[in-house]
């Protein structure tokens, strides 16, 4: 299904599916999707996303493989150019930057993580927030945040 998505969107979407997919088995919660496609700042009708999500999971086992969750999520995405992509997580990225500072500290990552998926380990996030926080600055900026999302 991946074909009808650029290639910048399969990297998100990746990058998505990857954070939330937390015991690495390849599958995540029908649940995560509606955060994920909040997160990346699309809308959606739940009921439209609700029959997508039930016919992509006809054994009704609560999960998605990556597959079924981009044919869901590429009903949402609009082809979008470089700079409404940046718009959307400049958006995204304000809601986690309260303080309006241009950055979230990783302990504010960490709640957000964490939340995001509670099947994470103390490990696990050090891990992951190794990985944004490039710098080891102990924030991640919105450079960082873009990198995390866009994979660029």
């Amino acid at each position: 299904m991946t074909e009808a998505l650029d290639g910048e969107q399969v990297n998100l979407l990746k990058r998505a599916f990857s954070m939330f997919d937390s015991s690495k088995k390849g599958n995540i919660e029908k649940e995560k999707v509606r955060t994920i496609l909040t997160t990346l700042g699309h809308s959606y009708d739940d009921a439209e996303l609700e029959a997508l999500l039930e016919g992509e999971d006809p054994e009704n086992t609560g999960t998605l493989n990556f597959d079924s969750f981009c044919r869901v999520a590429s009903h949402f995405l609009e082809n979008e150019d470089d700079e409404a992509l940046q718009k959307e997580l400049k958006e995204a990225f304000r809601l986690y930057d309260k303080e309006g500072n241009g950055y979230i500290p990783t302990s504010s990552l960490r709640e957000i993580l964490a939340a995001l998926d509670d099947q994470l380990t103390g490990d696990q996030l050090n891990e992951m927030i190794a990985e944004i926080d490039t710098d080891s600055s102990g924030t991640v900026d919105f450079e960082e945040f873009m990198e995390m999302m866009t994979g660029d």
